[in-house]
């Protein structure tokens, strides 16, 4: 019925104006005369105006002219009441505009140009729609009149509105989501509407508190009277927030800023009865959603809505406008003055939490203001209560809570004035608080369609019961994340939504959920995934119809591709002709033309002929392609080239792009040498080449472009004739890259296969992944071959060598120029082709190469130690190039879970001397360790292996667990002591003495394994002789060198010593006397002599000389060597003085056998290849344990992440490398000593490349030690009696 009223209002509207503007044609601007050349074209034009339009017609020399009698000679045209007449000859033309009063409305043309489109925005932002147009004629009397719509209602509240100077605009200065929806402008004329619509979201903004969910929206007024209203709103979407538990009701005086709270426990569902207003003032409302989180943002308020009794209202302004009414009110007021009971009481409203009663006021109701109670009685119980017994209602409409859930109440109302109170009005039917509006059933099966390259079409089921619904809500998300997202924020009323903003490419589903005033149905079924990609449509039309030969009876033409498929490939093309004079096209081919270059035979010599092409697929036929030019049939016969065609521009970055032609058809009268590119911004004049030289290929980068400029292109072969005709000028290309632009990768898959990858989720159905090398599209598949799956493509090398170093390129069709390119050099192949032969051939990495370790029994243990091991791997163990098998003699084992494999050879004999391999064998992967045990090295093994077994089956019975050793007690005794183990009660201990067994006292603790033997103090400081020393001078001590205070002391400790044993000190053979200078003195296990202030003359020997018996021992220090004498103590600090030690002569001999030396032994060379880890470990050994220190190239480093040492129980050493390099290679040292002397064992490395066979491990020589002599460092003689 609107409608139908506002066409009637229109027509009527449009009638009027009819009449008044109608008026007859006028010439404003007039034609004027020409004088040109023969054969030019010129063009006559004036301006005509009037209403209803004129009809125009042009006449030569009095005779009509009509554009189909010579198309080639006359084209009329008019435009915006502009009449154009372009004509070749020249004659006498007039022009006669009749009125016709057969046209109805002025035509005014409103064309728009540049739309607003899809809009995102977000709460509290600020936003413009725009929209420029191009209106014509403009007339300023007759302006088109700009309606801005929001889901088909005007839409101007909370809005700003701007027409003018050919741009409308819809202004937001604070956004909602009440402001969603699709929005239309209206371009409304006298002669028809114009619109153009996009839809605007509106996010939530960020909530204030963490979780808590969005603002409601559209929040209205209903039922507005004295002191209620009924305010209703819109539940906010939630999908990753916890779901709204209630709403907060917040009323404001208009005028006011204080805001009241209404409820103070939140309402669940979305409509609350306020009460407690003031009558006759106004007041705005807004919402607020509460979850488990806090409370949301406030709502947009609500229209003002006054506190007024709409009988009152209406009654007083019947009574301002009629005067009849006025009279029949005041006759039903009459002089009552008590009045009656209302009437018609009933429940509008029934909900679980309150009850709205409404009524009619009583009739005669009396001219007295009145007021209300109501009274209330649970049914059965026979007694009323006022409910409203404070404060008197003023309004037929009250709210009742605090009703128990689950009774039946009745009510009554009374009337009451300033005279006195009315009846109780009729008992209402029993109502029981209960929600008449339920949670809405989920909606049915989701079906998404492609629609653009952005956006989804969603249709659902409607759910079985729709009543009383808002709408619905959708969300959606990608496949895999179960992450959803909400797709619009206000409900929608339709079954039918498109999801803009959605990912190219991209797989996506979808669910709906219903709501209402109660709350949201359970989520409907996930739709099915649906790729983002554009609906099938026929595709765009050609472009850049080119001529590239003629030969007077044929054309040879050329042009470009659609730029879109439509979603399907291109199956061929259709091409029409027609001559320059006539009207009608006819067609060229019947069948298909599937190259984008064509030869239309069978033309008329020197005749010119104008050409359209329009492309087909799956769906149909698309629009042609604009005419071309005429061209004319005539022979080519110039010696340059012709033009080239077919230019592609690719590989748009920010200031570069690449470009792409084909070779012209007619070469000229020798062969094309090369191309010169030519570009241009769009609005300059002059062109510039890009290439000083011809180019021989077919394809140019054109660098050095300025970002976000426009430029166009174009291409001119040369030959030895000259510069041929240039090729057609490409489209204007902007010079920025893309957003989210990609580039081709390589890689090298799990098969070992190298490859080139690229992705584009711009791609559809239709697109084809276009590889070329030098830009020339790849077709060998002996050397490549290419796999294309949905929106990735790979270019996968088949034999790959140095022949396939280039560029390379890839082209994405059906897409907005999507490309790149990829150059391969000999670095990035070979790394490549190392990574390629490292997954073909894949070496399990090791923590530790081939070691052994001796057990406890003999036994000898062989193990490798790998990264990881699949419970699949297998192993064999290779000696002397001959494999063991498990037995009894080879027991051989693998810990998987660690890695670990091992061998244990129960017997170690001289016949096990050789190499050891261990081949590991886990899926692909391969490695394998050797161990050379040759010489020496074999030697030292079977050595301690045969002592461990002899210690072994020695502690099968009581033995020794420490030999015997002596100490000297606190009283001055020796003590002489050892361990046992394994003993029992029936074990006898027997102490000897020179071979004599000797009665002990003391007997042996057997819990601790401990027996004692102690020598009395006097048996102690006898001097044991035999007949040829004596054990005190054979224990003195080489002579040392003391730095003191006072100067030097020379030192030789003694187990005993006394001044009544017969000592001598000399220097250069002449004895010394104690003194000032020189003193002589001792302790209980020195004797020393006290250099004073040193000086050049006690240079040389000193000999300390100790008398025995029979004979006399000596010791001998020289101190005449290089170093200097200075004063001994200078500031504070001691002079420094080169020692020079004598070798100790008898007492301590040094003790071969226990010097530190290396017998597990290492190869001369070891050869890897480099990115392994190269572990080099050896068995050491020394009494006492051995210092360890690695060397490489003679000089000391230091322990990091590249190089490990370790060693483990005193005796496994190993140095370990991760990935090796070149720069690894070199000469590495083990440096093993201790007091006793060691050895240096040197090991040659060397690290081979990627790509080389990995070499046969043969048996190597073992790496020849050298010696290191003994420490000079002196420790206190032990196990002597004094």
């Amino acid at each position: 019925e609107k409608r139908i009223r506002f066409a009637k209002n229109m027509a009527l509207e449009r009638h009027a104006l009819e009449e008044s503007i109608s008026r007859a044609p006028e010439i404003l601007v007039r034609l004027r005369s020409h004088t040109v050349w023969e054969k030019m074209s010129v063009s006559l034009c004036f301006t005509v105006q009037g209403f209803p339009t004129p009809v125009v017609q042009w006449y030569k020399n009095e005779e009509l002219i009509t554009p189909a009698s010579d198309p080639v000679k006359y084209r009329i045209e008019s435009k915006y009441g502009v009449h154009y007449n372009l004509l070749k000859n020249i004659f006498i033309f007039s022009c006669i505009v009749p009125l016709s009063y057969d046209v109805c409305f002025t035509h005014i043309d409103v064309q728009f140009l540049e739309k607003f489109g899809v809009t995102f925005g977000t709460e509290g932002e600020t936003l413009t729609l725009k929209c420029s147009m191009l209106i014509t004629p403009d007339l300023k009397r007759l302006r088109p009149r700009a309606e801005w719509y929001r889901d088909g209602k005007l839409d101007s509240k909370w809005t700003k509105l701007y027409f003018g100077e050919g741009q409308a605009a819809l202004s937001f200065t604070h956004l909602n989501k009440d402001d969603e929806g699709l929005y239309t402008l209206r371009m409304v004329t006298k002669g028809g509407v114009s619109e153009y619509s996009a839809y605007l979201f509106v996010r939530d903004a960020d909530a204030l508190i963490a979780g808590a969910p969005g603002a409601p929206m559209d929040v209205k007024c209903h039922d507005a009277n004295r002191d209620y209203v009924i305010v209703t709103w819109k539940p906010p979407n939630t999908t990753s927030e916890s779901p709204v538990i209630g709403y907060f009701v917040d009323k404001c005086e208009v005028g006011l800023e204080n805001w009241v709270q209404c409820n103070d426990t939140p309402v669940k569902i979305c409509k609350y009865p306020v009460t407690g207003l003031y009558e006759g003032r106004s007041y705005i409302f807004r919402v607020r959603a509460v979850n488990s989180a806090g409370i949301s943002r406030p709502s947009r308020v609500s229209e003002p809505v006054a506190a007024l009794d709409p009988v009152d209202l209406e009654r007083t302004q019947s009574r301002l406008c009629n005067a009849e009414t006025y009279v029949e009110y005041l006759i039903l007021w009459g002089d009552i003055q008590i009045p009656g009971p209302p009437t018609n009481v009933h429940a509008s409203e029934i909900s679980k939490t309150y009850v709205v009663l409404s009524w009619d006021p009583p009739v005669p109701r009396g001219r007295e203001p009145l007021t209300y109670f109501i009274e209330k009685s649970m049914v059965g119980s026979g007694s009323w209560q006022r409910v409203n017994a404070q404060v008197a209602v003023k309004s037929p409409r009250y709210a009742v809570f605090d009703l128990a859930e689950g009774k039946s109440y009745v009510f009554r109302v009374l009337s009451a004035n300033k005279h006195g109170i009315s009846d109780p009005s009729e008992i209402t039917e029993p109502i029981q608080p209960q929600d008449t509006v339920v949670v809405p059933s989920a909606p049915g099966r989701v079906v998404a369609t492609r629609n653009t390259k952005t956006s989804v079409v969603v249709q659902w089921d409607k759910p079985k019961h729709e009543e009383d619904l808002y709408g619905y809500y959708i969300d959606y998300s990608v496949v895999g994340s179960n992450h959803w997202e909400p797709s619009n924020h206000k409900p929608i009323k339709y079954n039918r939504f498109v999801v803009h903003g959605l990912e190219t490419g991209e797989q996506y589903v979808f669910r709906v959920k219903a709501v209402n005033a109660v709350g949201f149905s359970e989520n409907s079924q996930e739709s099915e995934a649906i790729t983002v990609q554009a609906a099938l449509t026929c595709p765009s039309y050609p472009h850049g119809i080119t001529l590239l030969n003629c030969d007077g009876h044929s054309m040879t033409l050329g042009w470009k591709a659609p730029k879109y498929s439509g979603g399907s490939p291109i199956l061929g093309y259709y091409m029409d002709k027609r001559e320059a004079n006539h009207q009608n096209w006819h067609e060229v081919n019947s069948s298909l033309i599937t190259q984008t270059i064509y030869t239309v035979e069978d033309l008329t010599e020197d005749a010119f002929y104008e050409f359209k092409v329009a492309a087909a697929n799956l769906v149909g036929i698309g629009q042609p392609s604009d005419p071309s030019e005429h061209f004319k049939c005539k022979a080519w016969t110039m010696p340059e080239p012709g033009p080239a065609y077919g230019l592609t521009i690719c590989e748009v970055r920010n200031s570069s792009l690449v470009l792409l032609w084909k070779a012209p058809v007619y070469e000229g009268k020798s062969p094309i040498t090369g191309y010169l590119v030519d570009y241009k911004e769009v609005d300059a004049e002059d062109w510039i080449t890009a290439n000083e030289k011809p180019t021989s290929k077919r394809y140019y980068k054109v660098t050095d472009l300025h970002e976000g400029h426009t430029y166009v292109f174009k291409v001119r072969a040369v030959n030895d004739a000259g510069v041929g005709k240039s090729s057609e000028i490409s489209e204007p290309v902007l010079v920025e890259a893309r957003p989210g632009t990609k580039e081709i990768f390589s890689g090298v898959d799990d098969e070992g296969n190298i490859y080139l990858a690229f992705e584009c989720k711009e791609a559809t159905d239709a697109s084809h992944f276009a590889w070329g090398k030098s830009y020339e599209e790849i077709d060998d598949s002996d050397k490549f071959k290419i796999e294309t799956e949905g929106n990735h493509s790979k270019l996968y090398f088949k034999n790959p060598d140095k022949s396939d170093l280039g560029t390379y390129s890839i082209s994405v069709s059906d897409t907005d120029g999507v490309s790149s390119s990829f150059v391969m050099d000999e670095e990035e192949l070979e790394r490549l082709m190392a990574l390629s032969n490292e997954i073909k051939n894949p070496t399990i990495p090791l923590k530790s190469e081939l070691a052994y370790e001796i057990l406890e029994k003999g036994q000898v243990r062989f193990w490798i130690q790998a990264e990881s091991l699949s419970p699949n791997s297998t192993y064999r163990f290779v000696i002397n190039d001959k494999e063991v098998e498990n037995s009894d003699r080879h027991k051989m084992n693998c810990d998987r879970s660690n890695g670990i494999i091992e061998m244990v050879m129960d017997r170690f004999t001289i016949d096990n001397e050789g190499t050891y391999t261990v081949q590991i064998q886990d899926g692909k992967a391969k490695n394998q360790s050797s161990l050379v045990l040759i010489g020496d090295a074999f030697k030292a093994v079977l050595a301690e292996s045969e002592l461990q077994r002899k210690e072994f089956l020695r502690k099968q019975g009581p033995h020794f667990s420490e030999f015997l050793y002596w100490e000297v007690t606190e009283e001055c005794e020796v003590l002489l002591a050892c361990k046992v183990a394994n003993t029992k009660k029936e074990t006898v201990f027997k102490w000897y003495k020179d071979g004599s067994g000797i009665d002990v006292d003391e007997m042996p603790d057997l819990q601790k394994g401990e027996c004692h033997l102690s020598i009395p103090r006097v048996q102690y400081h006898l001097v044991i002789k035999n007949d040829r020393f004596c054990l005190t001078c054979k224990s003195a001590s080489p002579l040392k060198i003391l730095c003191t205070e006072e100067g030097i002391r020379l030192q030789c400790f003694l187990k005993y010593y006394n001044e009544e044993m017969k000592v001598n000190w000399s220097h250069r053979d002449s004895k010394i006397s104690s003194g000032e200078k020189m003193k002589i003195g001792g302790g209980e296990d020195v004797a020393w002599l006290q250099i004073r202030e040193p000086t050049e003359k006690d240079k040389g020997n000193y000999t300390f000389e100790i008398f025995g018996d029979k004979e006399s021992y000596k010791r001998t220090l020289d101190l005449s060597g290089q170093g200097i004498f200075l004063r001994p103590y200078v500031h504070g600090e001691f002079s420094w003085i080169k020692q020079n030690l004598l070798e100790i002569i008898r007492g301590m001999a040094v003790k071969k056998e226990n010097r530190g030396k290396v017998i597990g032994g290492l190869p001369d060379v070891v050869t890897i290849m480099d990115g392994k880890t190269l572990n080099l470990t050896c068995t050491v050994f020394g009494n006492p344990d051995p210092e360890v220190v690695w060397f490489k190239n003679d000089k000391a480093f230091e322990c990091n992440e590249h190089y490990v040492f370790s060693l483990e129980q005193g005796k496994y050493a190993s140095l370990t490398i991760k990935g090796v390099s070149s720069e690894d290679s070199g000469k590495y040292s083990i440096h093993v000593k201790n007091k006793y002397g060691g050895e240096t064992v040197d090991v040659t490395v060397s690290v081979y490349r990627h790509g080389e066979k990995m070499p046969e491990i043969k048996p190597g020589q073992l790496a020849k030690p050298r010696p290191i002599p003994p420490s000079e460092d002196v420790l206190k003689p032990e196990g002597t009696a004094k």
